[in-house]
């Protein structure tokens, strides 16, 4: 199966997988939370190569997880930023949870390299997984997986917004 084929899955691990499972996705949303707006902030911040960049840049915008958005104008050319859509707010607890997931497994034996401060109480914070309904975390021998709504209708495949 090819990556983009994904797409067509009725699965939402799957088809989240066909974006978010590409090369420098991740690294790019790690700028976009970040701070970073220009394409020369994205560049900087991870090193990709500029036609990579671009590309990349391109599907997070037709998924609509950036959007952007024209900060200048010349007679050359025109300058965007790209800054996060609601839909990319809501992969920040996925990333935060590949960054706990990153501190615990990957070696860090000097400790984190950086951590998430919670502005409200000032305290160091982790992501956790935990059930709407009770706030009790959430492990994978806790949870019963069944069909859902969507199980007998299939959605046609999810294509780019722009």
């Amino acid at each position: 199966m090819k990556h983009d084929d994904l797409l067509a899955s009725n699965c939402a691990i799957e088809r989240s997988g066909a974006v978010l499972g590409e090369r420098w996705v991740i690294a790019i949303l790690r700028a976009a939370y970040f701070r970073a707006r220009t394409f020369e902030d994205y560049q900087r911040k991870t090193g990709i190569a500029r036609n990579i960049l671009t590309e990349r840049l391109n599907r997070l915008v037709d998924y609509g997880i950036l959007e952007r958005r024209e900060y200048a104008s010349g007679p050359s050319r025109t300058l965007h930023e790209y800054r996060l859509t609601t839909a990319g707010i809501d992969l920040y607890p996925v990333i935060a949870a590949i960054l706990a997931w990153g501190e615990k497994h990957t070696g860090l034996i000097n400790g984190a390299p950086t951590e998430l401060v919670h502005q409200t109480c000032g305290k160091v914070t982790h992501a956790k997984v935990v059930c709407e309904c009770c706030g009790e975390e959430l492990r994978p021998h806790d949870v019963e997986v069944r069909p859902g709504p969507g199980a007998e209708h299939p959605a046609p495949p999810w294509t780019p917004v722009g």
